[in-house]
């Protein structure tokens, strides 16, 4: 949720949306998500709004200033709230005919609010919420379901995820994020549907993925995203065959687990460390659409994840560039969690990493003190060498050998000399 909205003025909203439908004469609901998190005493991070007022009537009644008509093909309204309030999409209930693309109708008709509840997801998705008489409309089984902690299809789960392949995934991610149990039909249902998965574009995969390895009950569900088949169909690179890898698996979800608020970078580092080296991560990431940040930031994670391990006992010159990372406490994270997981008991590199980490800027990461127009000015051709001399010189300057620019050149001067055995550069 965008940081200027406010709740209590979202809901003030969505009270008000409903009221003027009513005042116009039509029949009017909350609907969907923000129904099961107020049964869940959770605080919506969003509403919407079921009415029987069709599209032109609903722009007509908020007005063609405040409303956007980018959803009307489906019978969705976007209304603009006053600041702080958000938007709020007020759908006509609808029902959905044909779904040749796996994901979205192919056409709707408007309908009843019964027939408009039969059409979605699962039943804890299936809610309706009057705000003025305070009161569910339930035709689906939901509030029974919520109750029971289960995540169930409305109606036949083999029809609800033909018609959107991306429900099963979904449900998945639901288990996980609600903390709930699948319901044992719509389990079978997805075993044997998985495979067509992969008509869902990745795009919309990686969302899904996205909240999946950060949910409360992301362990859990990533067991379950195993167990339906997720995993082979995937994420094969990552699949857990032999007693070896099992064993990095079983070790890997623990530290999924401890892991305190994870970003997904650091959560898919966690699961995929050992499993996969640096070099095989970049086709698995591009596969799934990852952006280029956040496949340089798992693989960092997973490059590095040891080199912190003995920080302490090493030359600071090699431990330096890994601290000044702007990634480095996520590192921190993850490689004290997986020691603590594997059963060591001595952390002291990663208490005195982020003892370091307390330094002022100009003692962590000092600036240079020579550049390659140094170097040219000695007279050195351009080439390979300039690399090796600016990273020699760097190092002798982090472990406190050189001090000062002049020292760098005087340094310079005599590597080059020794190098050319005359005194005269070549």
């Amino acid at each position: 949720m965008p940081s200027e909205l406010d709740p209590k003025k979202q809901r003030e909203f969505a009270v008000r949306v409903v009221k003027q439908l009513r005042e116009a004469g039509f029949v009017a609901y909350w609907a969907g998500g923000c129904v099961r998190d107020q049964l869940l005493g959770r605080t919506p991070k969003d509403y919407d709004v079921v009415t029987n007022a069709l599209p032109e009537q609903v722009r007509k009644i908020f007005g063609h200033r405040r409303t956007f008509a980018v959803g009307a093909a489906f019978g969705v309204i976007t209304v603009n709230g006053p600041k702080g309030a958000g938007q709020i999409e007020v759908a006509t209930f609808r029902s959905d005919l044909g779904y040749s693309d796996g994901r979205h109708p192919d056409r709707v008709v408007f309908s009843s609010p019964q027939e408009d509840a039969l059409r979605r997801d699962f039943t804890i998705n299936g809610l309706f919420y009057d705000p003025i008489e305070d009161r569910v409309i339930d035709y689906v089984g939901g509030v029974d379901d919520i109750q029971r902690r289960i995540i169930r299809a409305i109606g036949d789960p083999y029809q609800r995820f033909a018609e959107d392949k991306l429900r099963m995934l979904r449900a998945v991610r639901f288990v996980a994020e609600l903390q709930f149990s699948l319901d044992p039909h719509t389990a079978a249902a997805i075993r044997e549907l998985v495979p067509q998965i992969r008509q869902v574009s990745p795009e919309r995969i990686l969302m899904e993925l996205e909240r999946l390895f950060v949910a409360p009950g992301r362990v859990e569900g990533l067991r379950l995203f195993r167990e339906l088949g997720f995993l082979d169909v995937l994420l094969p690179e990552l699949k857990p065959d032999t007693e070896e890898r099992q064993s990095i698996w079983e070790l890997n979800l623990r530290v999924l687990g401890a892991l305190t608020d994870p970003d997904f970078p650091v959560a898919f580092a966690a699961v995929a460390r050992k499993l996969v080296t640096p070099a095989e991560l970049p086709p698995i990431c591009k596969r799934l659409r990852m952006s280029n940040q956040v496949t340089a930031k798992i693989i960092w994670l997973i490059e590095h994840e040891n080199d912190l391990d003995c920080a302490h006992l090493r030359p600071w010159w090699e431990v330096q560039p890994i601290l000044i990372s702007p990634w480095v406490h996520d590192l921190l994270k993850l490689a004290e969690t997986r020691a603590v997981q594997e059963g060591k008991n001595d952390l002291a590199s990663f208490h005195w990493c982020r003892e370091r980490l307390q330094w002022p800027p100009e003692k962590l990461n000092p600036p240079f003190l020579i550049k390659g127009d140094d170097l040219h000015a000695l007279g050195l051709p351009p080439g390979p060498i300039y690399r090796q001399i600016l990273q020699e010189v760097r190092r002798a300057q982090l472990d406190g050998v050189i001090q000062s620019r002049e020292a760098a050149i005087e340094w310079i001067q005599r590597k080059l000399k020794s190098m050319n055995g005359t005194g005269e550069r070549k």
